[in-house]
């Protein structure tokens, strides 16, 4: 009995450390993906986001309740609130459409390496550094750095998906005729079903596991 609680403390201790390293950079690759696409929209002359109050790193703005507790039981997929945007603003909206929508995973790919120029920086750090310093201020944060290179990689990877809703269905819905691009964006109400099924059948798991286990070969 005793083992046994130690061992369930031991799995619960585990569990909450997990979750503490990959909150940081799961929060700020969500709220950095958002505010990008919101920051690029207006830039090309759509106040849409702006005006909504949306162009802050204010967490309590962005956070979809649904979207995190989807992250947080298959640790693969999860969203924020979309960012509002209006592209009757746009000059040129076929163009502006694809900046905006490439706007988020490109942040999510910028977030990736600068977690992991962090990550090497700290790696030499430790080395000259005392046992306990390194212990309880250093390694925590390498942690955290290790985590972000990787969520940001899958974070940025997941939107590029051509399913709608997410990033990749706007881009391709741009390159495709008039006619279509309209009835491919009607699976936006499924999008969601859609992204369900493929985690349940297993098969974004297969996917996102062999470009992690590829992130970690190439880069720790």
């Amino acid at each position: 009995m005793i083992a046994a609680t130690s061992m369930f403390n031991e799995s619960l201790a585990h569990i909450i450390q997990q979750i503490a390293i990959y909150a940081i950079p799961l929060l700020l690759g969500i709220i950095c993906h958002e505010v990008a696409h919101g920051y690029v929209s207006c830039l090309l002359g759509d106040p849409t986001a702006k005006n909504a109050g949306r162009l802050t790193l204010n967490p309590l703005k962005h956070l979809d309740v649904m979207g995190t507790l989807v992250f947080v039981l298959t640790r693969m997929i999860g969203w924020a609130k979309p960012v509002p945007i209006n592209p009757r603003y746009y000059k040129n909206p076929r163009r502006d459409i694809v900046l905006v929508s490439l706007a988020g995973p490109a942040t999510n790919f910028v977030l990736a390496a600068l977690f992991y120029l962090l990550y090497r920086v700290l790696a030499v750090v430790i080395m000259t550094s005392s046992p306990a310093v390194a212990t309880y201020v250093i390694f925590p944060v390498i942690n955290i750095a290790a985590a972000g290179t990787i969520v940001n990689i899958i974070l940025g990877t997941f939107n590029l998906f051509p399913i709608p809703p997410l990033d990749g269905s706007k881009v391709l819905a741009v390159m495709l005729p008039p006619h279509m691009a309209a009835s491919y964006m009607k699976l936006e109400r499924y999008g969601f079903i859609i992204l369900i099924v493929l985690v349940m059948t297993g098969m974004f798991e297969r996917f996102f596991q062999v470009i992690i286990g590829s992130v970690y070969t190439l880069l720790f």
